[in-house]
């Protein structure tokens, strides 16, 4: 029998040897330098100082919107109450106006006698003017007679008399919400007389 003839051991090598026809194991990879690490390490630095230079950025942004809101919320404001001043002041003029159509809307009952009424033997015209329980004497100036006193809801009816003294040309009248009795003389010693009467349902005619 021949023996089986292995190959010489290569200078260098030591442990047990690889049996002969099968290729020895690949040498582990080299392993890395420090070097890439410090690379590494320095780009995150860099990375990390921008980011913290945005969120100083930020905060500092952050806080100066937040004043200019607070002064726009503080113009809002202000601008609302100039608004509830005017609408304050609206109010109250309507109330003021309101107030003094209720003066001008009150209830009076109007006594009229105009025209041409010269003085006679007994005087001059002779006005009478009243309700049914209140009667009162008027003058004539300047060829006019007016009064206005307050509406008695009682009242039976209203009238105005005006007696001419001779000679003259008169009319009268007597007006009661808006509703107006007229009458009209003229020569001697007649009279003018209106009458408003209440009517049955309480209204004036």
């Amino acid at each position: 029998m021949s023996q089986q003839q292995y190959p010489p051991q290569q200078p260098g090598w030591g442990g047990p040897q690889q049996p002969f026809g099968q290729p020895p194991f690949a040498p582990p990879p080299p392993k890395k330098t420090g070097a890439g690490k410090v690379i590494g390490l320095g780009c995150l630095g860099l990375v990390g100082l921008f980011v913290l230079i945005a969120l100083i950025g930020a905060v500092a942004g952050g806080g100066s919107g937040s004043s200019d809101s607070k002064s726009a919320d503080n113009t809002k404001v202000s601008g609302s109450t100039s608004k509830g001043d005017k609408a304050a002041d609206a109010s109250e003029g309507s109330d003021t106006k309101a107030d003094s159509e209720k003066k001008s809307d009150k209830k009076v009952v109007v006594f009229k006698v105009w025209g041409t009424a010269p003085a006679g033997a007994l005087g001059p015209l002779n006005i009478t003017y009243g309700s049914d329980s209140d009667n009162r004497d008027g003058t004539f100036k300047n060829g006019e007679f007016k009064a206005t006193p307050p509406l008695d809801e009682d009242a039976l009816y209203f009238d105005v008399t005006a007696q001419l003294q001779g000679s003259g040309d008169i009319h009268c009248s007597v007006t009661v919400g808006g509703k107006t009795k007229k009458a009209h003389a003229a020569g001697d010693y007649n009279i003018c007389s209106a009458q408003l009467s209440a009517g049955l349902l309480g209204g004036w005619g």
